[in-house]
């Protein structure tokens, strides 16, 4: 049994697989996963867990050198905007939502939230520590 950190073991082992560059997406409850691509579905109720609580979360175990969001996130969710700049100053990157949903394909996998608003996604690139 892991002493702190990540307890879920599906999204422990995804992160350790990771490699320079590659992506793990956090997506809300209705964002559509690309077949082939792993889900590890963590959604229990309407907002349960949340985006940002899952978001915090990875962050706390994860190094991240670039966010992807969708462009739409700007006028369509204020709040998670607020939320994504206030966690990743300077690294957020945005495309428009169909391109968005075109990239997860690249994905090693996808967290799925109970989040409930609009364009609660995101794409983490994964850096390195050295």
């Amino acid at each position: 049994m892991k002493k702190h950190g990540m307890l879920n073991s599906s999204i422990t082992k995804v992160l350790a697989d990771l490699g320079h560059t590659d992506w793990l997406v956090i997506a809300d409850a209705g964002l559509p996963v690309p077949k082939g691509v792993p889900k590890i579905d963590l959604a229990l109720t309407p907002g349960t867990p949340s985006f940002k609580s899952v978001v915090k979360a990875v962050c706390d175990d994860m190094v991240i050198e670039k966010v992807i969001a969708a462009e739409e996130v700007k006028d369509g969710n204020p709040d998670q905007l607020a939320f994504l700049n206030e966690q990743f100053p300077n690294l957020i990157a945005f495309v428009p939502h169909e391109d968005f949903k075109k990239m997860i394909e690249k994905a090693k996998a996808v967290i799925r939230t109970g989040e409930m608003t609009a364009y609660s996604n995101c794409i983490l690139q994964a850096g390195v520590f050295f």
